[in-house]
């Protein structure tokens, strides 16, 4: 929970970036950054990937402002910012 508490701190701070893959996709499905916020803070760690070279990544399930489910894919930099990679509807 220690991690999800971290990922929601920098949200809360306004201490994330959105990669241009995030932006492309939510455009694709129709969400906003309240959405992927809103899915933050109300959701939970579906899943913690650390086989990459870069990072670990977690995969957050949460409602959007309208109840809809997403997935948002995130990870800390070394600045210790968070970086949202993707974002997509279920």
């Amino acid at each position: 929970m220690a991690n999800l508490h971290k990922i929601r701190q920098r949200i809360i701070d306004r201490n994330y970036y959105l990669a241009s893959h995030a932006e492309e996709e939510m455009l694709n499905d129709a969400l906003d950054r309240k959405d992927v916020e809103n899915a933050i803070l109300k959701g939970w760690i579906e899943k913690k990937m650390t086989r990459d070279v870069r990072g670990t990544r977690y995969r957050i399930e949460g409602p959007t402002m309208d109840g809809r489910l997403i997935h948002v894919l995130c990870r800390f930099r070394e600045d210790t910012n968070l970086v949202i990679i993707t974002v997509y509807a279920l």
